[in-house]
């Protein structure tokens, strides 16, 4: 049968027949040497991995449900979401080439272009996150090798046209790698759109519960795949056995958490928006967010992260906020059961073409309590945010 719905791919290839008797989910083997019959079968990879650091059971069927979330030939795993940036720019880049990338890149990304790849010969362009697709592709140059595309940007979610930029780059020879943690491989396929390579932070929804560091690289070109796969190989990075399983297991039920804190998240962005105190609700799926029109025409769905602009405001008062809040955690990543904030105005600093802003940055994510119960929440915060300002 043809199977149309995501939320039943990812369980049916738990439920397949034809293996006999097994549990539901492949088991966790933590295993460095693995045994042989013979001398002539120890280096017969058609008899599967022929050492721990190649892909085990949990890690191969997680690297086949990323394929086919994704729409790809293949993808792999590496430790962590930075590293499947990473790893398709360092399979792809050569020193004197160059990559362009739009001006609100993920810290750690432009950390790793500015520190490691600059110094071995690799420059960066840097476009506007709001450039236009006509102003992206006019800045590529001879040396332009890769576009490394976020859409949504990291912190201030401008949205770009992809199949237009992918077909623009495709034309002049120059390949794209996109950054899709935000919709997950649910809400947007990028390779479905003419990109290379899909990377995802798997530390982000597809484990759900905020406890391990994975990331996937996903393509449909063979040529590609093969540099990737010599990279990972060459580098030694491969991901444990145990958070394999615990990626596997939260991807069956990711589709139903990404939908369920979307729901949620769109109803406290649109009650933000309300707000005497909010400036602005910088979230692509709410009307007159940026990119809505974008969002609209290429997305089924949203994710839960979304960025808050207050009126005007100080650090102080952010802090203050933030501080009032019982039920929002106050820490890094996102994609998890539970609700987080962050203060973002100082990432702010490292553009080269800052946004202007009315007031101070904070990012907030949305997870699986109940809306009502974050709005009071955000409720009390605002509160203190008023307080600390009238004292200041």
């Amino acid at each position: 049968m043809t199977i149309r719905a995501d939320r039943t791919r990812l369980i049916a290839g738990a439920t397949r027949r034809g293996a006999g008797r097994r549990p539901v989910s492949p088991p966790v083997e933590r295993a460095s040497t693995l045994l042989n019959d013979s001398p002539v079968s120890m280096r017969d990879e058609t008899l599967g991995p022929v050492y721990g650091v190649e892909d085990l059971s949990a890690a191969r069927e997680l690297r086949a449900a990323i394929a086919g979330l994704e729409g790809a030939a293949d993808a792999w795993l590496v430790p962590s979401g930075l590293a499947a940036v990473t790893v398709p720019l360092l399979a792809l880049l050569r020193p004197g080439d160059e990559v362009l990338v739009t001006d609100a890149l993920y810290g750690p990304t432009r950390r790793f272009l500015n520190r490691w790849l600059a110094p071995r010969g690799v420059s960066t362009r840097f476009h506007p996150a709001n450039a236009s697709t006509d102003d992206v592709l006019a800045a590529i140059t001879g040396r332009t090798r890769v576009l490394l595309i976020e859409s949504p940007a990291s912190l201030t979610f401008e949205l770009v046209d992809v199949p237009a930029l992918a077909a623009g780059c495709s034309a002049r020879r120059v390949l794209t790698v996109m950054d899709n943690t935000w919709a997950a491989g649910l809400a947007f396929r990028p390779m479905a759109h003419g990109v290379d390579v899909s990377v995802q932070a798997l530390t982000k929804y597809a484990g759900g519960h905020s406890d391990l560091l994975m990331g996937s690289i996903a393509v449909t070109d063979a040529g590609i795949g093969r540099q990737i796969a010599h990279t990972i190989e060459d580098h030694g990075w491969r991901v444990s056995p145990d958070d394999a399983w615990l990626a596997l297991r939260g991807l069956r039920t990711l589709p139903l958490r990404y939908d369920e804190q979307a729901r949620s998240a769109l109803r406290v962005a649109s009650w933000l928006q309300a707000r005497p105190e909010v400036a602005e609700v910088l979230h692509p799926a709410l009307p007159g967010g940026p990119g809505h029109d974008l969002w609209r025409r290429d997305y089924a769905g949203a994710a839960s992260l979304f960025g808050v602009v207050m009126n005007g405001g100080d650090e102080a008062a952010a802090h203050a906020l933030m501080d009032a809040l019982q039920l929002f955690g106050l820490g890094y990543s996102w994609g998890g059961f539970e609700s987080l904030i962050t203060h973002e105005t100082g990432q702010l600093a490292f553009r080269q073409h800052p946004p202007k802003l009315h007031g101070e940055l904070l990012r907030l994510h949305i997870g699986l309590e109940d809306p009502a119960d974050l709005m009071a929440d955000l409720e009390t915060g605002l509160a203190a945010w008023s307080a600390a300002l009238s004292r200041a």
